[in-house]
């Protein structure tokens, strides 16, 4: 067999594969999908490696994914001339990241920490996956994985179909609707218009998901689901003392060496709100946070400008809110906490 022989079904099926991938590409742009990234370990390891950022350029941000979609970087940026170094994990607690910049002695900067009462008042090891494993990622990081990376990126930044958390086949066979039967638990699908991530780790809804009331009521029937389990007491007592005491000693860490650290609770509504208020009353947790550690603390609630916002799926706020939320966040920390940023405002 000859060398031209065996180089024409070579080409044929090199053809065929880029046919059927900028096909592929083409429908799930012609479908209204953008870039985004896959919030992998790799990810929010390159942004841990920017808290070293100079303190009056650059404020970092831990917690859970409330934070990750209210904060809109942009107006961040435009605001404050502030550069947003995104850490927050989605269903995860902010503890693993908080105790790892307090160790860090190399770490002085200023810290926003948003606090989900059910996921920071909490120790299930289950909440600390996310966090534990970019930390190790970040800690372990080797060459190759550094040059992956550094590869990887212009390569999402132009591809939608790259996106490995919704569109390779493995995430398409995930997302199969498939009952739980008994003794098999099927975990629920998010619809797939609620989440897009950016290379700055922002999430957002797409515009899909805001006008679409039906995604909507899928997203809030899952949060409804993971309430309805075994029910938990809340942390109380002694346990929730000692956890204070952690997150006290680790922010005084920060402190002694020029940091500055403020809560925030972030918005939510309808029967997530009220869910919270019922299982962690204000005064037994988020003011007790507040009063043991020595810290300055953000409410939504206590705000007239942003104790209204209607999260679209109870949880979380839509772009256009992120939008006002993060425009107060940023006079609030300059005007009643006096923080120093690049801009004045």
């Amino acid at each position: 067999m000859t060398n031209e022989t065996l180089a024409r079904p070579a080409l044929l099926a090199f053809l065929l594969f880029i046919v059927a991938i900028a096909s592929w590409e083409f429908y799930l742009r012609s479908d209204g999908v953008n870039n985004a990234y896959d919030d992998n370990p790799a990810l929010w390891a390159h942004s841990r490696g920017q808290v070293y950022l100079p303190k009056d350029k650059s404020t970092v941000f831990v917690g859970s994914s409330r934070i990750k979609f209210d904060l809109d970087t942009k107006t961040w940026i435009d605001l404050t001339g502030d550069i947003p170094v995104q850490l927050a994990c989605v269903g995860s607690s902010p503890l693993p990241v908080l105790y790892d910049l307090a160790k860090d002695p190399n770490f002085k900067g200023k810290l926003v920490l948003d606090v989900t009462e059910g996921l920071f008042f909490s120790t299930n090891d289950g909440n600390r996956q996310r966090p534990n494993e970019g930390l190790k990622h970040y800690h372990d990081l080797t060459p190759a994985q550094r040059a992956s990376f550094m590869i990887n990126k212009p390569l999402e930044a132009s591809l939608v179909f790259l996106d490995k958390d919704n569109y390779s086949l493995n995430a398409l066979l995930d997302k199969l609707e498939l009952k739980s039967r008994p003794g098999v638990f099927m975990f629920p699908i998010f619809p797939r218009d609620f989440d897009r991530t950016y290379f700055d780790r922002q999430s957002s809804m797409r515009p899909a998901f805001v006008a679409d009331t039906v995604q909507q009521n899928t997203q809030k029937g899952i949060w409804k689901l993971f309430a309805s389990g075994p029910p938990r007491p809340p942390l109380s007592g002694a346990p929730l003392d000692s956890l204070i005491q952690t997150v006290k000693t680790a922010i005084d860490q920060i402190k002694s060496r020029g940091g500055e650290i403020v809560f925030v609770r972030t918005p939510s509504s309808d029967f997530y709100w009220a869910g919270e208020q019922k299982k962690f009353p204000r005064e037994q947790y988020w003011g007790k946070l507040l009063a043991d550690t020595g810290c300055q603390g953000i409410h939504f609630m206590d705000y007239p400008e942003t104790d209204h916002y209607i999260c679209p799926e109870a949880s979380h706020l839509s772009p256009r809110d992120g939008i006002d939320y993060t425009r107060h966040l940023a006079r609030t920390l300059q005007n009643k906490m006096m923080w120093k940023f690049p801009k004045s405002f």
